[in-house]
């Protein structure tokens, strides 16, 4: 095979030419018949609607009409590029675009017409797609966004933008871009080679204009004339240095502050303000002058960035009415080379306004001492307030309540002297903290307060006594001179040297033949036995009346009983028992067994107790006698009923059949202590008893009964009434069914008997379908 490769020129096609490589390159075996080549063929992307002839395939099996035919394969074989079956000529479809493929590598091959049987092998070959300027610059990253601090030199870079072009890099001028600046002169400036945005122009202060916008431009082809171009915005943002000084809005602040705004309050404000933002905004407020007092202190609020001037100390107008202040704002932040952070000043002029104030103290705490034995009425202390307004107006005093429940302590409402009001007990309490009140008598809001702590001052009233309920313990085998118990005593006095107790036996015990006392060096005695005679059979215990004094002024004394119980001890000293009831004892049979056989038998004592008591009341009878109260009364009983044929609990016969009962009936849910004869019982008259009549008599009855409680009970009388014009409602005496009977009646006796009525009426209407 030969490939030739034939361009156009102007859209029209050309003689063909030979591709230009040699000969003996192009064909490598001729012995063969076929041609393995390697050939590169150009063409240059276009974007024409016609196709394009791209080179021609040829062979030298080609000749005398001989059936053969091309075939092309390969990438965009059939799609981008078509071959001519006979003629072996190669066209271009469609459009050719570099950016998109750069190259495509076919096989051509010729095989017979008739059976597509190969005659060559295949041979391969690549065509190039040469680029032509047809991509313009693009910048990927835009719109660009930039800061730069302001007041910088010329020349200072800003950013740097980077267009992008699609074309051959390698391949002519199409992808060679240059940069100019079309918008944003004179302030900046842009290389036209690396695309670096600089500063133009000397003094950019942000105050003045903070944010700019700059449009660049890159144009490929070296920027020369027919070069594409595109373009991005770049918006540069001065950033804020520290190049402004505060400035006080005013030179001179006037403030008019009362002379009882509380410490910590505000009494003014003052403000500097900064051109520049953030913290090169921000400043710190001192008072430099006028405030040797300490008055007054000032502090920055963070939000506002203004002065607070703050009281630190009370006002006072009739000390002084006026203060002239020199305030300084400083910034906080200071730029390196400023030679320190920027200042301003301002006067601020402060007048102390007249208030009504409430009395002062000449102290604020008063401590007074009193001693415990002081008679009522004795002086403690006094309190004194004073009124410091000019017109000095008379104080009273008063002590709160609230702080003397128990009312001990009263004060001269006048001249503030603290009186006893009742007796005083330093081992109750030992301190008494107290509020008195000042009150301005021409104006009784004006209050003030103030606390006075009482100390009770201790005097020897207290005698000394044992420090707990001692109980000796003495060994029958103890030695003599052995010490049974060691005892101190406790005072509830204080004196301010010290207890000191003494002990001693009392008169009719000094010559006591068992025990004697010795003093111990801690403030305790020790008592100890004489002898080794104790028995418990002769004594088993012995008390022992000690006196103990204290070292007050005048002395208190007391006696104190110490109890000594004689016990039966091991070898070694450990108390065994101390009670006389051990030597009578079973030997073997200890204390504790005892107890126990004793404890068995009170139970076995309380179950045949209990066990006969339940067997008592299980046998009484339960039915109520002929003689009895008809009268229906609460019986609890343990014997469960035999149901409607349990004719033993009640006498059915005595209920039904009230007629018999005559005189007195005892009550059976109360047992009376006294005894009265039965009363005779009304009797009834021929046609029977009168309900009416039968329940006030029973009425009258309960209420002249001295045995009856004072309670109510429940009566309840089993007799269902005779006279009554509607006749027994019982089916129990009754021959005649119920389809005998006629129910309207039921709906005229009113609304209770209705729903009654509406039963009876429904039965009877079923019945007649």
């Amino acid at each position: 095979l030969i490939m030739r490769n034939v361009t156009q020129t102007g859209g029209s096609a050309a003689a063909a030419v030979a591709s230009g490589l040699g000969e003996g390159q192009r064909l490598l075996s001729r012995a063969k018949r076929g041609w393995v080549w390697n050939q590169m063929f150009v063409l240059e992307e276009f974007s024409g609607p016609d196709p394009i002839l791209v080179g021609r395939l040829h062979t030298d099996l080609d000749v005398g009409g001989r059936n053969i035919k091309y075939v092309l394969a390969g990438e965009g074989a059939g799609t981008i590029f078509a071959i001519n079956e006979l003629t072996g000529d190669i066209h271009a479809m469609k459009r050719l675009d570099r950016e998109e493929k750069a190259e495509y590598t076919l096989t051509a091959q010729v095989v017979n017409a008739d059976t597509d049987e190969p005659l060559e092998p295949p041979s391969e070959f690549i065509i190039k797609v040469q680029d032509i300027n047809d991509n313009p610059p693009q910048f990927i990253e835009g719109p660009y966004r930039a800061s730069v601090p302001e007041m910088s030199a010329v020349g200072t870079p800003v950013t740097r933008v980077t267009a992008t072009d699609a074309d051959d890099p390698v391949y002519g001028n199409s992808a060679k871009l240059i940069y100019s600046i079309l918008e944003g002169q004179p302030y900046f400036s842009v290389d036209p080679n690396s695309a670096t945005i600089k500063i133009a122009l000397h003094g950019m202060d942000r105050e003045m204009r903070e944010e700019y916008l700059v449009v660049i431009q890159a144009k490929d082809m070296g920027g020369h004339s027919g070069g594409l171009s595109g373009t991005t915005t770049v918006t540069v943002t001065l950033t804020d240095i520290n190049d402004n000084p505060p400035k006080f809005s005013k030179s001179l602040y006037e403030f008019t502050i009362p002379e009882d705004l509380p410490i910590g309050k505000m009494g003014g404000k003052v403000k500097a303000n900064d051109r520049d933002i953030g913290d090169n905004a921000k400043s710190t407020y001192n008072i430099i002058e006028g405030d040797d007092q300490g008055m007054f202190e000032i502090i920055t609020d963070s939000q506002t960035q203004e002065g607070i001037l703050r009281l630190k100390k009370p006002l006072d107008y009739e000390t002084r009415r006026a203060y002239t202040l020199k305030v300084e704002a400083t910034n906080v932040r200071s730029e390196p080379g400023s030679g320190g952070p920027f200042r301003d000043t301002a006067t601020v002029k402060i007048v102390v306004d007249d208030s009504d104030e409430p009395p002062i103290f000449s102290k604020p705490v008063y401590s007074l001492e009193v001693n415990e034995n002081a008679p009522i009425n004795t002086v403690i202390g006094m309190v004194a307030a004073r009124d410091p307004d000019s017109t000095g107006s008379q104080v009273r005093y008063f002590i709160d309540r609230h702080t003397d429940m128990e009312r001990q302590f009263n004060i001269n409402a006048d001249d503030g002297k603290i009186t006893l009001a009742k007796p005083l007990d330093r081992e109750t309490d030992m301190w008494h903290n107290i509020t008195v009140t000042a009150m301005e008598v021409r104006n009784h809001s004006q209050i003030s307060r103030a606390i006075v702590a009482i100390r009770v001052m201790d005097i020897n009233d207290n005698a000394p006594e044992f420090a707990n309920e001692y109980e000796a313990f003495l060994c029958e085998n103890g030695k003599p001179g052995q010490v049974i118990q060691t005892v101190s005593a406790v005072d509830k006095d204080d004196p301010v040297q010290g207890h000191s107790f003494n002990y001693r036996l009392v008169p009719e015990m000094l010559n006591n033949p068992n025990f004697t006392i010795k003093k111990n060096p801690d403030n305790s005695i020790s008592v100890v036995a004489k002898h080794d005679a104790f028995r418990r059979q002769k004594q088993e215990m012995y008390f022992l009346p000690i006196i103990v004094t204290d070292n007050g002024n005048p002395p208190m004394s007391s006696t104190n009983t110490l109890t000594i119980r004689v016990c039966g001890c091991s070898s070694d000293g450990t108390v065994l028992s101390c009670n006389v009831e051990a030597y009578v004892l079973p030997i073997g049979l200890s204390m504790g067994a005892l107890i126990a056989i004793l404890a068995c038998i009170i139970l076995l004592l309380v179950i045949v107790v209990l066990f006969v008591t339940l067997r008592r009341h299980k046998n009484e009878p339960l039915i109520i006698k002929d003689d009895e109260d008809v009268r229906e009364n609460i019986i609890r009983y343990d014997d469960e009923g035999g149901g409607e044929e349990d004719t033993e609990a009640f006498d059915i016969a005595t209920l039904q059949n009230p007629d018999g009962i005559n005189g007195y009936l005892p009550r059976k849910d109360i047992k009376p202590d006294l005894q009265f004869m039965p009363r005779a019982g009304q009797h009834s008259g021929p046609n029977g008893v009168d309900v009416d009549e039968f329940i006030n008599v029973r009425l009258h009855e309960a209420d002249n009964d001295p045995t009856a409680p004072p309670y109510d009970s429940i009566q309840i009388y089993g007799y269902e009434g005779r006279g009554s014009i509607a006749g027994s409602l019982s089916s129990l005496e009754t021959a005649s069914s119920d389809s005998d009977q006629n129910y309207d009646y039921l709906r005229e006796w009113g609304p209770r008997f209705r729903r009654l009525g509406e039963l009876y009426s429904v039965g009877e209407s079923d019945r007649e379908t």
